[in-house]
């Protein structure tokens, strides 16, 4: 009896559902059609007959079969009643897709996104490089300046922003980057985004077309390498050394659109570009007529030797697009970045910020803008840098004893993490599953590379792991890589490209 269906249906389904009663009743019918126990030109008792059977108030019965008649599920026809229609498809006997073939009908691209530097992996845990620790972050205070932003709010700031950003926010970004990176421009030329990943994306929807090049560096920051797979770029990997990415003459018969550099600390060897590289990456860009993309992604976190100047502050042709973010500041949840570019590309690039994202987000543009004026972006920013700098040196104290001819630091003078360089002959890769057993997430060099085979280390972050963990960490780590080296033979390998 179709009643006792029903009811068998929605009692399955939960009768406690939150779905209002003639949506459960509509849900029920719709399934028992699909599934094939209505069968096509079964005639349906009528609403009255179902109202009893049911005990709901027919109002719930109508309501029910009026949304699937106009759906197509069901036909009236005057005088005779209603009916299933014919045509409906069944699926009751049809097999569900597994979770392999719904990953086998993404494209060729979407099946690379999903298997290739996954940020799954790459995540919050002791020594995980490129994580900030967001525990100290004034959260009353930050709460207490939304708040007040909210209760404030014009309408137009609950609008989309098509201005590149909240004007304070611009002008407090501005006034540090003159001051601080050396960066010359105007507050027109600063468009905020929701961080340095949607800025590298619009940076190559905008410059460059499907297909063309982008030089980057080879090991390379895996945000970015998913920002060009996503927008359909050519990467063209280039080797990096002690003095940043190096091209070769042989790289000219490749000519780049972008050219993708860390230069301040690059990630994840952590070495500083030279003056000299630099301005040879900038005379590169202008034979090519390039455009260099500059990520500054920790500059404000540098722990010995003077402060290293930004390549947009070297740049005279206006080729730089400089981008930054306030994940490590703050906290990553923020979800607030920033791009100076040319004052030429300046409105065009609004323009498309405003069509391609509809950027949004002005009350919290608002509260970090006077969160800065008030100076408490600086003193969180003063108060981060000495707490790393005590996490920096308890962890090189920690892998002193590591350290010789097989095994060195490098890219500790800035950032939130560092590069221990291994032999070559070393499976850095089997060694951080091993130390992942031991409770210490540290991250293979060589899973950051994209063409080149030579390199073997750990990158081993700082930024997240609170002083008292590296102080109990630390040594465990330093026996765990005395014990691997001890096991192996060290052998001179040759930088090999494919």
């Amino acid at each position: 009896m179709l009643s006792e269906l029903l009811l068998t249906e929605i009692s399955r389904s939960g009768g406690s559902s939150r779905l209002p009663l003639h949506r459960q009743l509509y849900e029920a019918l719709r399934r028992a059609i699909l599934d094939g126990k209505l069968t096509a030109g079964e005639r349906l008792p009528s609403s009255r007959e179902l109202t009893m059977d049911l005990h709901i108030s027919r109002n719930t019965v109508v309501a029910a079969i009026n949304q699937l008649t106009v759906e197509g599920y069901l036909t009236s026809r005057v005088g005779s009643g209603t009916f299933v229609n014919e045509g409906v498809p069944k699926i009751g006997t049809q097999r569900q897709p597994s979770q392999k073939d719904q990953q086998a009908s993404l494209s060729p691209r979407g099946q690379l996104l999903c298997s290739s530097f996954c940020a799954s992996e790459l995540e919050i845990q002791p020594f995980t490089p490129g994580i900030a620790d967001f525990s100290a972050f004034p959260v009353t205070l930050w709460q207490r300046l939304q708040n007040k932003h909210w209760r404030m709010t014009y309408p137009e700031m609950l609008d989309y922003s098509s201005s590149g950003g909240y004007a304070p926010l611009r002008r407090a970004v501005a006034d540090y980057l003159r001051v601080f990176r050396s960066v010359p421009l105007d507050i027109e030329q600063i468009i905020i985004t929701s961080g340095t990943q949607e800025s590298l994306e619009l940076c190559s929807q905008l410059l460059a077309d499907h297909a063309d090049t982008v030089w980057l560096e080879d090991p390379a920051y895996w945000g970015a390498i998913k920002a060009f797979m996503a927008t359909g770029l050519t990467m063209h990997a280039i080797a990096v050394d002690e003095q940043g990415i190096a091209p070769q003459t042989r790289d000219d018969s490749t000519p780049p659109r972008l050219i993708y550099v860390t230069p301040s600390h690059q990630y994840p060897t952590g070495a500083v570009m030279s003056l000299a590289r630099r301005h040879q990456i900038l005379s590169l860009a202008r034979q090519h007529q390039a455009w260099i993309l500059e990520d500054d992604y920790d500059s404000e976190f540098r722990f010995s030797g003077p402060p290293i100047s930004s390549l947009a502050g070297l740049d005279t042709d206006e080729r730089v697009i400089y981008l930054g973010s306030f994940s490590k500041v703050l906290y990553p949840g923020l979800k607030l970045g920033y791009m100076v570019v040319p004052k030429g590309l300046a409105s065009a690039f609004k323009r498309a910020h405003y069509d391609l994202n509809r950027p949004g987000q002005m009350p919290v543009q608002a509260a970090l803008a006077e969160f800065i004026d008030m100076g408490h972006f600086a003193s969180a920013l003063r108060k981060a840098r000495q707490s790393y700098a005590q996490r920096r040196t308890s962890l090189l104290a920690a892998l002193r004893p590591c350290l010789g001819e097989q095994a060195k630091i490098t890219g500790a003078e800035q950032g939130l993490h560092l590069c221990l360089r291994l032999p070559g002959s070393l499976d850095d890769q089997m060694l951080a599953r091993q130390l992942g057993k031991l409770g210490l997430t540290v991250r293979p060099l060589s899973g950051y590379c994209i063409r080149r085979r030579d390199l073997r280390g750990l990158i081993i972050g700082y930024g997240y792991a609170p002083l008292a963990e590296i102080d109990h960490f630390g040594p465990i780590l330093a026996n765990a890589l005395l014990l691997a080296l001890k096991r192996m033979e060290p052998v001179c390998c040759q930088v090999h490209m494919d």
